[in-house]
């Protein structure tokens, strides 16, 4: 029977590999495999995983609802999401921790999102997970957001351990002008808020309206201000 511990398998085995294939095991694989073969492999592994959760997450049943949502969950979660898509399309330009980014830690502008948390992307994806408990709280789909957001935040910080291994003088001096918690750099001082750029506001807006639109033809109800507006 698929219920709400195969759901809870299918998300510990997609973070579990990630996170052995992300570190320990990511330098012994490409010695073996060369680089190439170990993002095939990485590839594999990460689409399997998360198609285990996509199946067992179909057939598990829902369940009662763990507490009763209003429309004050639903504007606290629609406000968030805006917030999450901002911090989500801002982490996309001048980000030193993308693959191949051509900005460099130890030069790069801590400003716009990068003011708020040197992870704007996994902090987007952290709220994502809280916003989906919040909205929908039976079982299976907070093991599976629970999910999400370790990933997310233990990866963060993960990833900057990585980063100071990888970039001795540049990642320190980046981490030294942000914060891994939300603010935390604002409120010490060493950043300030501004210059967001019509990237991350427009194009987080754009983003938030899409995703939130989507939820009635791919999920069957509305969400963020489409319950709201009868379009």
């Amino acid at each position: 029977m698929i219920d709400t511990l195969t759901v809870a398998a299918a998300a510990g085995a997609f973070v579990g590999t990630h996170f052995l294939l992300s570190h320990p095991l990511r330098k012994p694989l490409v010695g073996v495999l060369g680089e190439t073969g170990f993002l095939g492999l990485y590839s594999l592994v990460a689409a399997v995983t998360l198609w285990s959760i996509s199946w067992s997450y179909t057939r598990a049943p829902a369940s009662t609802a763990l507490w009763p949502v209003g429309d004050v969950i639903w504007g606290i979660a629609t406000v968030a999401m805006l917030v999450a898509s901002i911090l989500l399309i801002g982490s996309l330009v001048r980000n030193p921790a993308l693959p191949g980014a051509a900005a460099s830690a130890a030069t790069a502008q801590a400003q716009g999102v990068f003011a708020i948390t040197r992870h704007p992307m996994m902090w987007a994806f952290a709220i994502w997970g809280v916003c989906h408990i919040l909205v929908y709280p039976v079982p299976k789909n907070i093991v599976v957001a629970v999910a999400i957001i370790v990933l997310a935040l233990v990866g963060a910080a993960m990833q900057d351990r990585k980063k100071e291994g990888l970039d001795p003088q540049g990642w320190p001096a980046w981490e030294a002008r942000t914060s891994y918690w939300p603010f935390a750099a604002i409120a010490q001082g060493r950043a300030k808020v501004g210059k967001f750029g019509a990237h991350a506001l427009g194009g987080g807006v754009v983003v938030w309206l899409l995703a939130t639109w989507a939820h009635l033809p791919l999920a069957g109800w509305p969400a963020g201000i489409w319950r709201w507006l009868h379009i």
